[in-house]
């Protein structure tokens, strides 16, 4: 069965940018109490700048031009409508590359690699390492539509292998994700190892240690620690998504203050002199604001939160109930602060490793932090699967 695509461009209507402005605006700053820093969540200080930055710099028709310099198109798959860029590439023969966002991530965070990963050339590079990019906004997140209820990891995992063999009808390709993008490509290993060549993952799924390995149990009760602080989010967006989602709904500063943190605490940052993490030594307010321009241009805050719903079904993650990603596997292991790289060997129990790279740098948000590394590795990956 093919499934036909058809052009799309982004186009925020007016009245849509102009409400956010005036909420932006109006927001009633006396009412947060001041904590410093960012140690009981996004910083008053930082979000008051952010937000003044937002109203009388920031400029989202640009942005949005920059996100349409390449081909889009919209497909409806399982009766939603996936958004996906499909940007084809200097290699003669067709190197398929899936690369899959996660939360609070979007399509904005693979943007800047495109030219790099699908014509090297033009950047001192190789053509012959040369992809074609699929880049999808996941169902309800993004210009994606959203489900019609809560959809779990592997439901989403199934989408996208539609989207490459029956929309794109590719024979062969790689899917490379980190956070949910990560566990959606572990799913698609396993749906679809006749099509899917390889997976190149920068997170990975964690998974029950051996109680003999010293590394691994160590890995375990760090990893532990960390989520105890980190991460009540998952949980709320797991058992209560429908009561934050009311609570975000006409706020876009608390949409802001609620990704922003998420960058501030997972991205590997440098620390200012007071020893907060230093958010714009990584990135820009421009490119901030733009990621959270796109979950609140068609109303996703909400839906973008259902992945972790759904996912709390029975068989909606990979490996709970068992199971091996047999399909050849590269892990970019960068140094994320809050979502630590497991130990190789836990990692080779559940997937296929044929490589692994401990990176010097970048954190969670992998194409942002350190573009040139994940570059590389994506390319040294392709070379070996695709020769």
């Amino acid at each position: 069965m093919t499934i036909s695509p058809e052009a799309f461009e982004i186009a925020v209507p007016i009245e849509k940018l102009t409400g956010i402005e005036r909420r932006v605006r109006d927001f009633p700053w006396h009412n947060v109490p001041y904590v410093p820093g960012w140690t009981a969540g996004a910083s008053r200080a930082f979000m008051q700048s952010l937000c003044a930055y937002w109203v009388d710099r920031f400029d989202w028709r640009a942005a949005e031009r920059n996100l349409n310099r390449h081909p889009q198109f919209k497909a409806r798959i399982d009766g939603i409508d996936i958004h996906f860029y499909h940007v084809k590439g200097s290699a003669e023969t067709a190197r398929p590359l899936l690369l899959l966002h996660g939360w609070p991530g979007s399509v904005a965070e693979f943007h800047p690699l495109i030219e790099r990963l699908s014509d090297p050339a033009r950047h001192g590079g190789d053509a012959a390492d040369g992809f074609d990019l699929v880049i999808p906004s996941l169902p309800g997140y993004g210009f994606s539509g959203c489900p019609a209820a809560p959809i779990g990891a592997r439901d989403a995992a199934a989408i996208m292998v539609r989207l490459m063999t029956e929309v794109l009808d590719y024979d062969a390709y790689i899917s490379q994700g980190g956070d949910w993008g990560g566990i959606l490509s572990s799913w698609i290993g396993m749906l679809d190892p006749v099509h899917c060549a390889g997976i190149h993952l920068n997170m990975t799924m964690p998974a029950k240690p051996d109680a003999g390995s010293a590394d691994e149990m160590a890995w375990a009760e760090r990893f532990a620690g960390l989520q105890q602080v980190e991460g009540a989010y998952g949980r709320i967006q797991m058992t209560r998504p429908q009561s934050l989602g009311f609570a975000m709904a006409d706020s876009p500063v608390g949409v802001a203050a609620w990704i922003v943190e998420k960058f501030a605490a997972w991205s590997d940052l440098p620390r200012t002199p007071a020893g907060e993490p230093d958010l714009l030594s990584r990135y820009s307010y421009d490119e901030l604001l733009a990621n959270v321009m796109i979950y609140l241009a068609e109303d996703k805050f909400i839906s973008s939160t259902w992945l972790y719903h759904g996912s709390v079904k029975p068989g909606q993650l990979p490996f709970s109930d068992g199971g091996r990603c047999d399909v050849p596997t590269a892990i970019a292991a960068f140094p994320d602060p809050v979502f630590i790289p497991p130990p190789r060997s836990l990692s080779e129990r559940f997937y296929n490793v044929v490589r692994w790279t401990r990176m010097p740098r970048g954190g969670h948000f992998a194409a942002m932090e350190a573009p040139d590394l994940f570059v590389d590795d994506v390319q040294a990956f392709g070379r070996q699967i695709f020769g």
